[in-house]
């Protein structure tokens, strides 16, 4: 039979004199919520009218008994091992809870099935970002706590070999400073009939990650011609080439067939994403060649917005990633766009 936690049961007109065991939540619709009093308060009278209004007929003070840890001692034991490289966390709880912080921007990974697995223990919780979303510094990217206000300590133990067994569940890959190089495809651009879009869309979306756009190259939808300046791409200093238009079925959008003419080792064509199903991913080596479909002169958000913080962390995607948008895919075309706070590309494993 379990031990029952050494809790106190005391009247509130009784309290005073008395340390107390737990936060007690004040709430004023509207106003205010958060902690009246605080664990390890000592009651005085003037404390117990104000206990009364806030409901409180009881209040419970411990007993020492080293079975059981408070649920504020043991988020502070729960905390350092679900963060990994790249996380931080409070050292005070609030209310027995813990947050965990971007301790730089970056790339958020996360294991979802530790994570799972964790969550699966009764008396422990952590609720936390989808894993691929790229963070800012200081961003609060979980939060955990223990679910009783005091948890058996074989329990607590319990998690936390579960997180010393798989590692941390957290962690947050940095972008690396890359220098792109872009080829804009289109004989109706090339010939001037119409202004490149492109270049000003490619250049911002790489500053949002402190990454640059070094060089751009306007072609017509010539086939050799853009293999040509590919492989001249590959001679220089590049971290990732991104091409623009070309890449549909037309018989005149030969881009992604320029890709492959290229020498490229890898080529995945299309993704499970609206809008972006039209986009390709090559790599020759370990330089990867993002094609991005014409959807981007009209969408703000595409899934090159999704593949590009994960390219600039390091990260490879190859078909199975590009499969696994499809849960979380579909944009729903908001008036305002307001990714990343949104559904929006929130798949993965």
């Amino acid at each position: 039979m379990n031990p029952s936690p050494p809790l106190k049961k005391i009247k509130v007109e009784e309290a005073a004199g008395f340390t107390l065991a737990h936060d007690i939540t004040e709430i004023r619709p509207g106003e205010f919520k958060g902690v009246a009093f605080r664990r390890g308060q000592i009651i005085e009278e003037k404390d117990i009218c104000h206990l009364m209004k806030l409901g409180k007929r009881h209040l419970y003070v411990l007993e020492h008994d080293d079975r059981w840890v408070h649920e504020d001692d043991a988020v502070r034991e729960l905390a350092p091992l679900l963060a990994g490289a790249g996380i931080a966390h409070e050292e005070t709880p609030r209310e027995g809870k813990l947050a965990l912080t971007a301790a730089h921007e970056g790339l958020l990974k996360v294991n979802v099935e530790s994570l799972v697995q964790f969550n699966l223990h009764d008396d422990v919780m952590c609720a936390s970002l989808h894993t691929n979303t790229p963070v800012s510094q200081g961003q609060k990217i979980a939060g955990t706590r223990a679910i009783p206000l005091l948890i058996s300590r074989q329990a607590l133990d319990e998690a936390k070999q579960l997180l010393i067994g798989s590692g941390p569940i957290f962690t947050i890959k940095p972008y690396k400073r890359s220098k792109a190089r872009l080829i804009v495809t289109g004989s109706e651009i090339f010939n001037g009939l119409i202004e490149d879009k492109f270049e000003a869309i490619v250049r911002k979306k790489m500053a949002q990650y402190g990454s640059e756009l070094v060089e751009t190259a306007i072609l017509p939808d010539d086939r050799e011609a853009i293999a040509a300046k590919l492989k001249e791409f590959f001679a220089k200093p590049t971290d990732l080439i991104i091409t623009t238009g070309g890449m549909s079925v037309d018989p005149d959008d030969v881009t992604r067939l320029a890709v492959r003419d290229a020498g490229v080792e890898r080529a995945y064509y299309s993704s499970a994403v609206l809008p972006g199903a039209m986009f390709q991913l090559a790599y020759k080596g370990d330089l990867p060649i993002a094609g991005i479909p014409a959807c981007a002169l009209y969408h703000e958000t595409t899934v090159f917005d999704l593949i590009l913080p994960r390219l600039l962390a390091g990260e490879a995607p190859a078909k199975r990633d590009l499969a696994l948008l499809a849960h979380g895919g579909l944009c729903r075309d908001c008036a305002e766009c307001r990714y990343p706070a949104c559904s929006f590309g929130k798949a993965g494993e």
